[in-house]
């Protein structure tokens, strides 16, 4: 049987994403009850710095039964000069079922052709965040029950953000709309760009996304409130927002650059209802790529 592996969302068919939401639906019901039916060995991979993916893909694991592994590259054989290919290759030899990766290299997944088992990307560069796609999918579905027509505004640094290159295009091929704002400098879709004003009056939902400071190779010269007040959502902009929109940030949150402090656990907003949720997607995700059913 060919391996199922797990890396960007144009390679989920329509029917794959509800799958994985429909099943995220039933995890969320389940809570900490369901268990992989065969013992499992994963290993988590992550090379880059992650709080809410890299634990809850163990919390997801951990809950599902799976026995893991957590890598850390800095006591590896990485500093030997190790490739990621020979590091994952070696994860595969001594016996892994599967490998979650985070990455710093964009499409870093294609040069693992040669791996036998399911990869499951954790993100890699400014390329792609799958999961985090799915888990602010199922949020957005959650709360509104579709995504046909729904507008959506994402804010901040799209040029080197995953999550914007995930959702961009997933959202529109699942009916709904989508437009860019932030710093013009920062967007790389021109063609979608619109007055942040003007987009958070429009939106249906409003992602706001943090400047990504580790990926600026020149000194990013806004101060925070300047920041804020010409780019983030400050109270002022959220009273322009629909009446049922709502507040999405993959953080982690800079508080007070790109939304005011007040703003992150307001009524609307679902920041951390997304990172719930991200515990139930990435048990869906891990069900997939094992082949399993309930």
């Amino acid at each position: 049987m060919k391996k199922r592996d797990f890396l960007t969302m144009d390679d989920l068919s329509i029917d794959d994403i509800n799958d994985i939401l429909d099943d995220s639906f039933l995890f969320s019901n389940l809570h900490k009850g369901w268990q992989l039916p065969h013992s499992r060995l994963i290993a988590n991979l992550f090379f880059e710095s992650s709080t809410r993916t890299h634990y809850s893909f163990i919390s997801a694991e951990t809950q599902m039964g799976a026995k893991v592994v957590d890598f850390q590259p800095s006591t590896s054989s990485v500093n030997k000069g190790e490739t990621l290919y020979d590091t994952v290759k070696t994860f595969e030899a001594i016996g892994m079922d599967c490998v979650v990766i985070r990455h710093e290299e964009d499409r870093y997944y294609e040069q693992l052709e040669n791996i036998n088992i399911p990869i499951i990307n954790a993100g890699d560069g400014s390329g792609n965040h799958p999961s985090q796609s799915l888990l602010d999918l199922y949020t957005i579905k959650e709360h509104f029950g579709k995504f046909e027509g729904l507008n959506l505004l994402i804010v901040g640094d799209i040029s080197h953000s995953r999550v914007a290159h995930s959702n961009i295009t997933t959202f529109e091929r699942l009916g709904g709309n989508v437009k860019l704002s932030g710093p013009e400098f920062l967007v790389d879709r021109k063609d979608l760009y619109v007055d942040l004003d003007e987009g958070v009056a429009w939106a249906d939902i409003v992602m706001m996304l943090r400047i990504q400071f580790e990926r600026h190779k020149d000194k990013f010269d806004f101060k925070a409130d300047e920041y804020l007040e010409k780019f983030g959502l400050t109270k002022q902009r959220e009273k322009m927002m629909k009446e049922n929109a709502i507040i999405m940030h993959p953080a982690p949150v800079n508080r007070d650059v790109e939304i005011d402090s007040d703003l992150v656990e307001c009524e609307r907003s679902k920041i951390f209802k997304q990172m719930e949720n991200g515990v139930y997607v990435r048990k869906a995700i891990i069900k997939k790529v094992f082949g399993e059913e309930f």
